[in-house]
């Protein structure tokens, strides 16, 4: 290779390698060492949603006795060995007098099953929850369940672990992304605490509540969901709480099934979701106030538990019976409707509870009930299926599902078919209704939220994609009365222009506004462009530089167009402005729906 030749190479590997260079401090993400202060904040918060998960167990288990047994113990006693007969009936409305005076003169927030409101908080409370709510959610949630109230105990937690999360956060100083991430984190402590699942739990947070994947949110919450489990696991809190071993040999037909039980659980999911807001509805329309509302109820609950007791309460012992195989299809059909019923007339009420708990019996009653026409699969199999999926698909967050079902059970053998069929049941939702049970309610308060999360087009764009490169430019040695004469002329075609010397290096940008300025302060109309912008600051670009530095450098100089420089020798490049930052919109948009066939057969 001659001399001449390694110049030539050197000179064009010399703008790869200066790019190079300029972009060395970016990184895949944005995060910086704060995200271990928050770490260490989400220790505290992971603690606090310990305590509030345990305390909200020991209120429901203390509730239930005194209402149905009259006993003021700690002790798992069943609803079925209850002596009140009849008058069980009246329990629950009881239970939903007292949630509805609690809602009324104390906190509204505490109504409904505590994921909606913790979103809303999340978007638009800046992540700022009451005391109150922290006191008398798990307080009315209890009262709830424990009178009969067909709910779980998640909803409630996280509501709760969350605004624990959310007050230890307003006590120090850190920002809303902050308070949001400690929120979650709170959250997802106190779901690890009830159902001891912290891979579930981290997984809502990233599918449902953080509204984003990034490192500086995920970490703390992980570390949060981490220490609840090691803290209940020193707690001798059991674990998994429904241990099931079973499972099924993996061929076509099997994975058939899996889709077809996929498919039912989104149809069931589809089919309690419109349930719900039925009654919701259908309270809407009753000529009294809201507070007597779960009251209301609470009469449909006690009649249902009249006819079948088993729907009644969180039923954590249905769900063991379910994994067993110990629940005959009729007998599965009939805790299906009837807690299908009581439970949406419940929640549509706006009682206080959780809906995981409940989709995870009425998922399992179906896959119970549809067992004896499904190939042969341990006892059990079917039911656990039916109920991940159902809870994927109703949730809308299959891998929330997915990992919820593996850790409850102990059991990684049956992962594959647990994601086939949460993954049916979630495409089943998605194609058929534009809202979950959780969403609904915060778009029937008039706010739209999306959950496609996709990375921020700003940051992978540069500005020579996007810039005007023919750019229309106003010499330096023209007069202020000349400039203003051109920009009222009705062949100028916009009002903003970039003022170069002879050798095309940027002076300044000149608008109407800026003319106006000068005439104002008695500037002589002869006077030229380049003594009027003189020592005048100069906001620019680069032709690599990516969007989102040159949007944050545009917002925080309030201009709305900027010239691109060469790096080289300082000479105008192009043009930008925000109409050129929308053109990155409709690339998206070209993206997803222009198809091109690059290879034909012929």
């Amino acid at each position: 290779m001659t001399q001449t030749t390694k110049s030539l190479t050197r000179s064009a590997a010399a703008p790869g390698h200066a790019l190079a260079d300029r972009i060395r401090h970016l990184g895949d993400f944005t995060t910086n060492p704060r995200v271990l202060v928050i770490s260490a904040i989400a220790v505290v918060v992971a603690t606090g949603g310990v305590i509030g998960g345990i305390i909200l167990l020991k209120l429901i288990t203390l509730c239930t006795n005194l209402a149905y047994f009259g006993e003021f113990t700690l002790k798992s006693l069943k609803l079925g060995d209850s002596p009140l007969g009849l008058l069980a009936v009246v329990v629950p409305v009881i239970g939903g007098l007292i949630v509805g005076l609690i809602a009324r003169y104390g906190s509204e927030k505490i109504r409904g099953h505590g994921i909606p409101e913790a979103i809303e908080a999340i978007l638009l409370g800046r992540s700022r929850l009451d005391w109150k709510v922290a006191i008398l959610k798990p307080l009315s949630s209890a009262i709830a369940i424990g009178t009969g109230g067909p709910f779980g105990a998640e909803g409630p937690i996280i509501m709760t672990g969350g605004a624990i999360g959310s007050l230890i956060a307003q006590l120090l100083p850190v920002s809303d992304s902050e308070r949001k991430t400690l929120l979650v984190a709170g959250a997802a402590a106190g779901m690890t605490t009830v159902f001891g699942t912290p891979i579930a739990a981290i997984m809502l947070a990233v599918e449902l509540l953080l509204f984003e994947w990034t490192p500086r949110s995920f970490v703390p919450v992980a570390v949060a969901a981490i220490v609840a489990d090691v803290e209940r696991t020193a707690l001798h809190m059991p674990s998994p709480l429904f241990e099931f071993q079973g499972g099924m040999d993996t061929s076509f037909l099997a994975l058939g099934c899996w889709i077809l039980v996929g498919i039912a659980a989104g149809l069931l999911s589809g089919l309690l979701t419109r349930l719900v807001y039925a009654c919701e509805d259908g309270f809407l329309k009753l000529p009294i106030h809201w507070m007597w509302w779960p009251m209301l109820g609470g009469a449909v609950v006690g009649i249902g538990g009249l006819v079948d007791p088993r729907a009644l309460g969180v039923g954590y012992i249905n769900i063991a019976n379910l994994l067993h195989g110990n629940v005959l299809p009729p007998s599965a059909v009939l805790l299906l409707v009837v807690k299908a019923v009581i439970w949406a007339v419940a929640l549509g009420s706006g009682t206080s509870g959780g809906v995981l708990a409940p989709l995870l019996i009425m998922g399992g009653a179906m896959g119970a009930a549809a067992a004896h026409v499904l190939p042969a699969a341990s006892p059990g199999f079917w039911a656990l299926m039916a109920m991940c999926a159902t809870m994927g698909g109703t949730m809308r967050s299959p891998l929330t599902a997915t990992f919820f079902a593996v850790e409850l059970t102990g059991n990684t053998h049956v992962l594959l078919p647990l994601i086939a069929a949460c993954v049916t049941a979630h495409l089943m939702t998605v194609l058929l209704m534009k809202r979950s049970i959780l969403t609904e309610k915060v778009a029937r308060r008039g706010h739209h939220l999306a959950r496609e999360y996709r990375v921020d087009p700003f940051t992978l764009t540069r500005v020579e994609e996007v810039m005007v490169r023919e750019v229309q430019t106003l010499p330096d040695t023209m007069t202020l009365h000349q400039v203003a004469a051109y920009l009222a002329s009705p062949t100028t075609t916009h009002p903003s222009f970039p003022v170069v010397d002879s050798d095309r290096h940027v002076l300044g940008i000149v608008n109407p506004p800026t003319v106006l300025s000068w005439r104002r302060a008695g500037r002589h109309r002869q006077s030229l462009l380049k003594d009027l912008l003189t020592d005048r600051k100069i906001v620019t670009a680069y032709p690599d530089e990516y969007l989102e530095t040159i949007v944050d450098r545009m917002m925080a100089m309030n201009v709305a167009q900027i010239p691109v420089i060469s790096r080289v020798d300082s000479r105008l490049e192009g043009y930008i402005g925000w109409k050129d930052l929308l053109r990155v919109r409709n690339k998206l948009q070209a993206e997803e729906k222009q198809r091109v066939v690059f290879y034909r057969v012929r």
